[in-house]
């Protein structure tokens, strides 16, 4: 912190008060401790540096510390001085006249809210792995050793594409446990999903062209088309997966395809085999590239893994994605695109153009993790962990969810959806009622990618909550869901989302 910049600034604004030294600094400094300029836990200068500073007695600078610790904004120690927890009063901002989204695109008026920060946090919150049983000690020595092993060179931009051993450790890995075709020269290192949506979204497709993306949906594949600038075209989802009609590939032929083929975002469900076969063949017919989304599919609890979808056909047309967000830690910020061969040269001409470079201790410990075989042993502790965590859910869910709502995609991943049997439930309400409690999930019907959507329910996240809490939190959950079906019942005949009845091919009747 430059104080004397602070205390400055702060003297040239109330100059015509004509305080004394003394008053000015304390009022100085208790002003930028109570707007949150000098946060709390900051170490104050020490009083003989910062009289030096501001070439003023240390007397001076004593009587403002004294001050501010008989306020209590700072608290000393054997080191110091030091800013005090205390809540900060920020100034209202004013109102613009202007409307408030006044000069923004109109991609970024079309943009969803997201989830501040305490929606990200309680019980049942989705995408958010069992943080605590990461085997961070382990972690904490391929970092150092990754740190060590570094040469020169490689404190200098890095590789856009990724570090080489990265690129085909990961390989290997998707070869051996996901069916995926590729060689390293094919996996491109991005900071996440959705870095890696925005990369195949702007390099696969020219502004207008159409993209198919499942109803019920993922937001942020929704957020990458709009900011792309794609004609986004919601195709509903069955118990079966993505289900296109022959009059969408006739009336609104895609140039990109997202799917999340082996645990639908939000609601679960499974792409079939048949219609994996499917998709690929009319995509290849249409002149359409596939984003397969695989965000979670390492963890499958009944029957045997799937194999992606782009190991299913010779030179699919398909775009591999993955993340170590949900396998590791969600601030590791690493995930990966798998291209077709054919693709690779152009992809990896286009990164060096605009990708970010760096962050190579973090890829060779990454490396050296799956290398090891330590990203498997920690995988298997984490598939028996979910599954068991998953069955405490499901069980509490059908003793007192099961005459409201039903379950589904609890197979595979880490969150499963609840979906209710009476339409007219409010799940935004409930959302809202159940963070008033702790408890921080997410409503289904936020999630559509063509008008309304009839699906009605909420997302469930079980991978952070530890089975034995499971039965409590659900009743409290299953508390506020009873009232609102209650008051359903109360204001008229119930109508049910089943009513909407959707054709065997998937479709909505309407």
């Amino acid at each position: 912190m430059d104080f004397s910049l602070l205390v400055n600034g702060y003297e040239e604004q109330h100059r015509h008060r004509n305080w004394p030294r003394q008053r000015m600094l304390h009022e100085c400094l208790r002003a930028a401790i109570r707007n949150g300029t000098l946060a709390a836990g900051t170490r104050l200068a020490a009083s003989r540096a910062l009289a030096e500073e501001l070439g003023v007695a240390r007397n001076t600078v004593l009587y403002a510390y004294e001050q501010l610790a008989s306020e209590g904004l700072v608290t000393t120690d054997r080191r110091g001085t030091v800013v005090a927890a205390v809540t900060p009063v920020r100034a209202r901002r004013r109102r613009a006249a202007a409307a408030p989204l006044a000069g923004l695109s109109q991609r970024m008026r079309e943009l969803r809210p997201v989830p501040g920060p305490a929606e990200r946090m309680g019980a049942f919150v989705p995408g958010v792995p069992a943080l605590e049983q990461f085997p961070m000690t382990l972690w904490r020595r391929l970092m150092e050793r990754a740190l060590r092993s570094m040469t020169v060179t490689q404190l200098n931009y890095g590789d856009t594409a990724g570090e080489p051993l990265l690129r085909a450790a990961i390989a290997d890995h998707l070869r051996a446990s996901r069916g995926v075709v590729c060689e390293a020269a094919q996996v491109f290192i991005t900071d996440g999903t959705q870095s890696s949506l925005d990369l195949c979204m702007r390099a696969l497709a020219d502004e207008g062209d159409a993209i198919w993306i499942e109803n019920p949906g993922y937001g942020g594949a929704l957020a990458a088309a709009r900011a792309a600038g794609l004609a986004v075209h919601g195709i509903d989802v069955d118990d079966d997966g993505m289900a296109p009609q022959a009059e969408d590939w006739l009336l609104r032929p895609p140039r990109l395809i997202y799917t999340t083929p082996s645990h639908q975002y939000p609601i679960g469900s499974v792409l079939s085999l048949r219609r994996r076969l499917a998709l690929i063949e009319a995509a290849r017919a249409a002149g359409a590239l596939i984003i397969e989304d695989d965000y979670d599919s390492e963890f499958r609890h009944d029957g045997a893994p799937l194999h992606a979808m782009q190991g299913l056909a010779p030179d699919a047309p398909v775009l591999y994605l993955g993340t170590f967000s949900k396998t590791m830690f969600p601030s590791l910020r690493i995930g990966f695109v798998v291209v077709p061969a054919a693709l690779a040269e152009a992809f990896a001409q286009m990164r060096e153009q605009s990708a970010p470079r760096g962050r190579v201790a973090e890829q060779l410990a990454l490396a050296e993790f799956l290398r090891s075989g330590q990203f498997l042993v920690h995988l298997r502790r984490m598939r028996r962990l979910y599954r068991q965590r998953r069955d405490a859910l499901v069980a509490a869910l059908q003793t007192h969810m099961g005459s409201v709502a039903t379950v589904h995609g609890g197979t595979a991943g880490m969150h499963l959806s609840l979906r209710f049997r009476d339409a007219r439930i409010d799940d935004v309400a409930i959302v809202e009622q159940a963070q008033e409690h702790g408890i921080a999930v997410n409503a289904l019907s936020t999630h559509a990618t063509r008008g309304d959507l009839e699906w009605r329910g909420l997302m469930l996240g079980y991978a952070q909550v530890p089975a034995e809490q499971m039965e409590g939190l659900v009743k409290q959950l299953a508390a506020l869901i009873h009232l609102a079906a209650y008051a359903a019942n109360r204001s008229g005949s119930i109508k049910t989302p089943y009513q909407h009845a959707r054709t065997s091919s998937g479709r909505s009747r309407r």
